[in-house]
């Protein structure tokens, strides 16, 4: 390996539920077999990160019932979009350079794609979102 892009590809992880083939639209292609391994790969970071997003907005997610963290989670990510462009570098700056000319092609249709993957991460995280304990 000698360069960038096959060391971005060699660290991905393998998930075999995301099959690409032939009768798949090209988003499709590229959701399975880009964005879910780069999304797994950036896991940890999208936890940390959203953990950061919960105390910057004064810990107000750890009052909430499970539903309305749901909620909160999706709003985030939906609506702030300083936040959601944050969440859009931490997956995109781990694309090869023939992935980016394909997302810049059609971003728009890519974004939702991606933003629903890191929102599902998040979601199926939440029991990670606990109130830090204080050390004493």
């Amino acid at each position: 390996m000698e360069n960038r892009d096959e060391y971005l590809v060699a660290l991905r992880p393998d998930i075999p539920s995301a099959k690409v083939n032939d009768t798949m639209s090209a988003d499709e292609q590229f959701q399975n077999r880009t964005l879910r391994p780069v999304a797994k790969l950036q896991h940890d970071l999208l936890v940390e990160v959203f953990r950061n997003y919960i105390k910057k907005h004064k810990n107000v997610f750890y009052g909430l019932t499970a539903v309305k963290r749901i909620d909160y989670i999706e709003n985030a990510v939906n609506r702030d979009q300083k936040f959601r462009n944050s969440l859009k570098g931490i997956i995109m700056g781990m694309f090869t350079i023939t992935e980016y000319l394909f997302y810049i092609s059609n971003s728009s249709a890519l974004n939702k794609r991606m933003m629903n993957i890191v929102r599902e991460r998040l979601i199926s995280s939440i029991q990670v979102f606990e109130r830090p304990t204080i050390d004493l």
